[in-house]
């Protein structure tokens, strides 16, 4: 293989509401976090543990709008994208870094807004799915 390969696929569920940021020109981006989890056994104790791994993820523009617009916290997403490093200085001077991923595609598993409007009729979860270079806008 003569390439690399830098993707990312999570299944996971959000930590808070989308929170957008707008920039002159009419560009905008949307950050929210990630809990994925795993659970396995401790084979010493037979205690069932819980691990949860936060992810923070950024969507742009017209994605970044439709997730505002459409998740809670607490709902359940698929997406995929790619890692992203970046370092810069903060206010008091020190070096600050994170690690992000960008998403590049998403679906939305379920949503509050789903099981509010579903009460009276039960039935499976709506996946939209949302590639965000093929977006219609």
């Amino acid at each position: 293989m003569n390439g690399t390969v830098n993707k990312v696929i999570l299944i996971g569920y959000l930590g808070d509401e989308v929170k957008l940021h707008y920039f002159e020109g009419g560009n905008c981006i949307g950050r929210f976090q990630l809990a994925t989890h795993e659970v396995y056994i401790n084979k010493t104790t037979n205690e069932k543990i819980t691990s949860t791994e936060w992810h923070n993820l950024v969507v742009r523009n017209k994605a970044a709008e439709l997730c505002e617009k459409y998740l809670s916290k607490g709902d359940k997403i698929y997406v995929e994208g790619r890692i992203k490093s970046r370092q810069w200085q903060a206010e008091d001077g020190t070096t600050k870094h994170t690690t992000e991923i960008q998403v590049v595609e998403f679906t939305f598993l379920n949503t509050k807004k789903d099981s509010e409007n579903n009460k009276t009729t039960p039935s499976e979860p709506q996946n939209t799915t949302l590639p965000i270079n093929d977006l219609p806008f």
